[in-house]
């Protein structure tokens, strides 16, 4: 059996030209599935969980084929992929809903910051302790996930100098986020940071990873990653989630490897040095130079994603999902989404060509995955 995995997945609607346009409203109301972000410009999907991958791929294609043929009704709309508004808009906010007193809050006190796509990836782990271990072990390793992922490298049509903007430009809240230690431990931090307003809600926990299910922070059973860019390839996607859980199954069979027991950096010191790393994977994304969380060595990000997958390659093959891992490799060699584009606009392309260039090849994939699974040829 394989853990449960389900997406939380936020997308921009707009212009085949790239231009980003807000029909969450539309949307919201006439389809089965979708919710509203606080800025109507993005609409999220969250596909059920799910232990199988082929049953994954689906749930992640099917919903993205009928948003588009519902556009494409209102006008010439299409999906746009990234994870920042790439080609311009980020000078206001386009309230979703502007009764909602949480929306005023985001909008008031974040801007255009929280204006962003992105994956967030759940993985269902119902015993709360083993829970928080592996909170622990994903967030001193988040950084990586966000360098596979990068898919932000504009905003207002210009190279801003990260690879995700979105990430480096996010408000992570609250400023301080400590590993938790037990299940305890978080129920005590959150209920302190709801008393000191410095959390104005159980879902106001904006960081890399965090414990989540139907009544946090008591009612726990899910690991939740929030760090990844919007991935626009259903296959890259899942093979970010297989060496996710991968990695998951590793320290499920040896407990032991736990930045708490492994490292020997001070876990004050080990939140320190991950911030560092988030910060140089939102930059430089899989060439960005990281501090390894066991014992503070330099590696690059992209070198330790291959350590890791040379480590966990064998419980994907035994455990049968090894095959949605390998396209990992892929994305090693040939560079995630950021990196492809900035090399494309370094060749001469601007940003509207090169995110109208990457719309229509989002939607031509999509068609093919869809096809093939309609008629059963993707297992």
């Amino acid at each position: 059996m394989l853990l449960s995995k389900g997406f939380e997945i936020e997308m921009y609607t707009g212009t085949p030209q790239g231009d980003i346009v807000g029909l969450s409203d539309k949307i919201v109301d006439s389809l089965d599935g979708f919710v509203r972000e606080p800025d109507s410009r993005n609409v999220e999907y969250i596909t059920p969980p799910y232990h199988q991958y082929d049953q994954l791929l689906c749930s992640l294609v099917r919903p993205r084929v009928q948003l588009r043929d519902y556009i494409k009704r209102l006008g010439n709309y299409t999906l746009i992929p990234g994870s920042t508004l790439s080609v311009g808009g980020s000078d206001r906010f386009y309230r979703s809903d502007p009764n909602n007193p949480y929306h005023a809050y985001i909008e008031q006190t974040y801007g255009t910051k929280v204006v962003t796509a992105s994956v967030h990836i759940n993985v269902g782990i119902s015993d709360p302790e083993v829970l928080m271990r592996a909170c622990r072990l994903i967030r001193v390793e988040a950084p990586l996930y966000l360098a596979l992922s990068a898919a932000s490298p504009f905003i207002d049509s210009k190279a801003t100098g990260y690879h995700s903007t979105r990430w480096g430009l996010f408000p992570q809240t609250p400023s301080y986020v400590p590993l938790f230690e037990s299940h305890a431990h978080h129920i005590q931090w959150v209920e302190a940071q709801l008393a000191a307003g410095t959390m104005q809600n159980v879902r106001h926990l904006w960081v890399s990873v965090r414990p989540n299910g139907d009544r946090r922070p008591y009612d726990l059973n899910r690991l939740e990653l929030r760090i990844c860019d919007l991935v626009s390839d259903p296959i890259a996607l899942l093979s970010i989630s297989a060496l996710l859980e991968a990695r998951l199954w590793q320290l499920i069979e040896d407990p032991r490897l736990d930045p708490l027991e492994m490292s020997t950096i001070s876990p004050e010191e080990l939140i320190a040095l991950t911030a560092a790393n988030e910060a140089a994977a939102a930059q430089y994304s899989l060439d960005a130079q990281l501090r390894h969380w066991q014992d503070g060595r330099i590696i690059t990000a992209r070198d330790w994603i291959a350590e890791i997958y040379q480590e966990v390659w064998a419980r994907a093959k035994q455990r049968g999902f090894s095959c949605f891992l390998s396209p990992l490799a892929k994305i090693l060699r040939e560079g995630n989404e950021a990196q492809q584009w900035l090399s494309l606009y370094s060749c001469g392309l601007d940003v509207r060509q090169v995110i109208t260039q990457a719309s229509l090849a989002m939607q031509e994939q999509e068609q093919e995955l869809e096809d093939k699974l309609c008629t059963g040829l993707v297992a």
